[in-house]
């Protein structure tokens, strides 16, 4: 049997200050799919991402990347992922190519080989232009197109994408919806995180709503939606956030009184 891309079982992640950020979750996401992760700030999203590509150590439970442990056998699980995370993390001293290549290089990958994925990505991305230019002098958009190609540049089975359109214009989020839709179509895995219910809509084959550091459902966006008695996945989210008024058929009705 093919090992789950994510298995998370039971994890638990508490702060010194008495926070207890996630409360048990379990997920799994399977090889191929293309699985959002929604929920309002502060449910968990963030937390559960850095506890699986080991950017926080969880206080319990356990975690597995293709059948490799991602607490306790680091290394293997690590090298399986691609994290583009929501900051802006870039080193602003680097050029466009130093910042693809040190990657690279990072995951143990070839000099020659780190050169032409270096060339392969820029053009992708329509970075080319800016390839001897310093990070810090791209436009945002730009930015989060390098960020993407630098979660890329190791050719992960599974890529982590962090609220990768936020602040960017349409234009762009589409470009990247486009990219994402085709590089999942090829066999990577995407486990994305996305305050954009229509993003969800539009690239997701299964979901999950997170609050309060629990799962409280999922499954396809019809499924979830019947959890909550909705009909839309925007009117189940309305519902998880307890701010049902705001639902568009309200709205819509209340407008023709």
């Amino acid at each position: 049997m093919t090992a789950n891309a994510l298995q998370i079982t039971d994890l638990r992640k508490s702060y010194d200050t008495g926070v207890e950020a996630l409360k048990g979750v379990s997920l799994e996401i399977k090889p191929g799919e293309f699985f959002g992760l929604l929920g309002p700030n502060g449910a968990g999203k963030s937390t559960l991402i850095h506890c699986s590509t080991g950017l926080a150590q969880p206080t319990s439970g356990q975690i597995e990347i293709f059948g490799h442990d991602a607490i306790d056998h680091y290394k293997e699980a690590r090298m399986a992922v691609g994290l583009a995370p929501q900051d802006l993390n870039l080193d602003w001293f680097l050029t466009l190519e130093e910042s693809l290549d040190y990657h690279g290089g990072y995951f143990g990958m070839p000099k020659k080989e780190r050169k032409e994925r270096t060339a392969e990505l820029l053009e992708t991305f329509s970075l080319s232009e800016k390839r001897h230019e310093r990070t810090r002098t791209l436009s945002g958009g730009m930015k989060r197109r390098l960020i993407l190609a630098r979660a890329l540049m190791h050719r992960p089975p599974l890529l982590i994408l962090d609220e990768p359109t936020a602040g960017v214009d349409v234009e762009l989020r589409l470009e990247l919806w486009h990219y994402c839709q085709k590089i999942n179509e090829e066999g990577t895995t995407i486990l994305l995180t996305t305050h954009y219910l229509e993003e969800a809509e539009q690239l997701c084959s299964r979901i999950a709503f997170i609050n309060e550091g629990e799962i409280v459902a999922s499954g396809t966006n019809a499924e979830v939606a019947e959890r909550f008695g909705t009909s839309s996945l925007e009117d189940a989210y309305l519902e998880l956030v307890g701010r049902k008024e705001l639902s568009r058929a309200k709205v819509e009705s209340e407008d023709e009184l």
